[in-house]
């Protein structure tokens, strides 16, 4: 049997969606016996979301005023001490599983598996490599345990159907004292999260300035989706990092996915390859991003966004 421990990704408050989508993916290893960890400050709220994830066996909150904020120097010795026993430990390749899982397995003294994307067997897997232009499989030693990041976009999350029992527990580790929380600085927006919406709009370096990108945002609002943007529009500081799609960004799997003024290059090409829907609006026909597109039309963005806009308003 398989001893899989998922590590809880929260904001103080709720569960994130990620987490559902880890226990999917231990669901897909041989006789999964499935326990969720949330480490918090006071995690009962988050401890009871998780144990109604379908397939969960447990749930194991640890709480410690060391855990109100998710430092990866903080939890990693807890998770590592919390790891005996369990033959896989999974989290969210997400910028809190991309800085907590290494240190993780650098304690543990095991190799961390990035990005798994299927489960072959107990311990195979496969994952992307050069920018998701090749698929590898990977087998883990049968000796040591498994610490893996799970891609988010590669997997639906399980259904809420459980109601797992819930374990306090305490975990003796030396946790380090070089590190403390300063402050966090983050954008505030009503619109959804972009690693989880549906719907995504995102721009391009083709709108040209931060003001004209507004366009992006009317549209957006007006179809109720989330805001993206390639690398190009980013590093012109046409809006803030946390909005990049790619495989240097954010790597999502929306439902649908517009992309206006988006040429298209590889690294932004491998941020959204799980999307349901790719529709591209560019006014050069000969861009890459008509290749992936589901939907295409050619056209002056700034004649063809402000008019499909209107149009979803009326």
């Amino acid at each position: 049997m398989a001893r899989i421990l998922v590590i809880a990704e929260h904001d103080g408050g709720c569960l994130n969606p990620s987490t559902a989508k880890c226990v999917a993916c231990a669901l897909d290893i041989p006789n999964p016996e499935i326990h969720v960890a949330v480490f918090a400050a006071a995690g009962g709220d988050i401890a009871t979301a998780a144990a109604k994830l379908h397939g969960v066996r447990s749930v194991i909150q640890i709480d410690n005023a060391a855990n109100e904020r998710p430092l990866a120097s903080v939890l990693a010795p807890q998770v590592a001490a919390l790891a005996d026993g369990f033959t896989h430990v999974l989290g969210p390749s997400t910028t809190f599983g991309k800085d907590l899982m290494p240190r993780v397995a650098a304690l543990l003294g095991v190799n961390q598996l990035s990005d798994i994307m299927s489960v072959e067997g107990e311990r195979e897997f496969k994952r992307p490599i050069y920018a998701g232009n090749a698929i590898v499989t990977v087998e883990a030693p049968a000796d040591v345990p498994v610490v893996a990041t799970v891609r988010a976009a590669s997997y639906k999350a399980v259904d809420e159907d459980n109601s797992a029992p819930v374990e306090p527990r305490s975990v003796s580790a030396e946790l380090p004292t070089h590190t403390r929380y300063i402050s966090t600085q983050a954008g505030s927006s009503d619109r959804p999260d972009l690693q989880t919406a549906a719907k995504v709009v995102s721009g391009g370096r083709a709108l040209g300035s931060s003001d004209n990108f507004e366009l992006i945002f009317k549209l957006a609002d007006a179809m109720g989706a989330a805001v993206g943007a390639s690398r190009a529009a980013v590093d012109a500081g046409y809006v803030p990092n946390e909005l990049q799609v790619g495989q240097t960004g954010k790597i999502i799997a929306p439902e649908l996915y517009l992309a206006i003024g988006i040429s298209g290059a590889i690294q932004h090409l491998t941020g959204i390859k799980d999307a349901g829907t790719i529709v591209a609006i560019n006014k050069d026909s000969e861009a890459p991003i008509f290749e992936v597109a589901d939907v295409g039309l050619v056209g002056d963005l700034f004649n063809v966004v402000p008019e499909l806009t209107e149009a979803l308003k009326s």
